[in-house]
């Protein structure tokens, strides 16, 4: 089949290029997102393929529909950017990559944890400097801390498992439970509940109506003094402003991102260059406490393959006309 693959990177290109050896598609890559302004570069490709900041709008769709576009293939899981009830409308079927790796993602979190616990991010750059002073680096351990996860899909599952390893006490909250996390010893509580007993939390959510802003101000005036907050899900689970002010006044204590509410147009470039204009970004970084991550939580090479193989396996169960396990549907779109 023929596809347009946008906002490609080397490394997008380096591994489905590589796994479709196996499959035999006709790959078209395209740096650029989809956008009203692209939309021509599909050509006639019945297929096109996008990534988490593709924004498939009722108007991109529809002009998608009227190219003769009949697959959109998501590389990744969320599908918070795709207007689903106009692809259905429009009779184009989308099919996404529900899971590739939660290890990498469960695993960086973690990372993100101890760095901020350890403080070994400014560790790193005072040694750089020939400082070798302990003075402000004192930190803490993970074990016999309670944690709380947000969420326990196959990422926070695989971070539940990492943490009861460490010895933490680990509570959950989800709209369903697990039962993987129940033998895991993982305590069940509610969404407030969680917020007032852990010492750090960690999202592991999709983005949905009533997931946005879940952090607010009034959830963090639930959680204690100095609390660790972990986001490697989608930016906009946290309001920003909120958690700023949180951060000015040592509520949180501790904070992680591997990603940002207005994070499309900063990550996955290089602006080292460049003036950044996102004062809210800005801020965040003056912030000694604070650790960022341009969204690389994901990127692995286990994990990297694993998104091109399900990818073009699932483009292959379409052009052949097979069911699609990884198919989502205006049905799977929150009210």
């Amino acid at each position: 089949m023929k596809v347009s693959v946008f906002s490609t990177k080397p490394y997008d290109q380096q591994f489905l290029e590589l796994i479709n050896n196996n499959y035999g598609h006709q790959l078209s890559f395209y740096s650029c997102p989809l956008t009203p302004d692209t939309i021509n570069l599909a050509g006639d490709d019945p297929c096109v393929c996008v990534f988490v900041h593709d924004k498939l709008t009722r108007d991109v769709i529809q002009a998608l529909h009227n190219k003769g576009v009949k697959l959109i293939a998501l590389r990744c899981a969320g599908f918070n950017n795709v207007d689903l009830k106009a692809a259905q409308e429009f009779g184009i079927t989308v099919v996404r990559v529900p899971a590739y790796s939660p290890e990498a993602v469960a695993e960086h979190a973690v990372g993100l944890m101890l760095s901020l616990s350890r403080k070994i991010h400014r560790a790193y750059n005072r040694v750089r400097e020939g400082n070798f002073s302990l003075n402000g680096l004192l930190g803490f351990e993970l074990h016999h801390k309670t944690v709380g996860i947000v969420g326990t899909g196959r990422i926070g599952t695989a971070l539940a498992k990492i943490l009861t390893g460490f010895g933490a006490t680990v509570i959950a909250t989800d709209i369903q439970s697990n039962d993987t996390c129940h033998q895991l010893g993982v305590e069940y509580v509610s969404f407030d509940e969680l917020c007032q007993r852990s010492d750090a939390i960690s999202l592991h959510c999709p983005l949905t109506p009533d997931t946005y802003h879940l952090i607010d101000e009034q959830s963090i005036e639930l959680m204690k003094q100095n609390i660790m907050l972990i986001n490697t899900s989608r930016g906009a689970v946290i309001d920003t402003q909120a958690v700023i002010e949180a951060l000015k006044n040592n509520k949180i204590g501790y904070l992680g991102l591997d990603v940002y509410e207005q994070e499309e147009h900063l990550f996955f470039e290089d602006l080292s260059d460049k003036i950044i204009t996102d004062d809210i970004f800005e801020r965040l970084l003056t912030f000694p406490n604070v650790l960022i991550t341009g969204h690389q939580a994901f990127f692995t090479e286990e994990a990297m393959t694993s998104i091109a193989h399900t990818t073009l396996k699932n483009i292959s169960c379409f052009e052949k006309g097979e069911s699609c396990a990884t198919e989502i549907s205006a049905d799977d779109a929150a009210p």
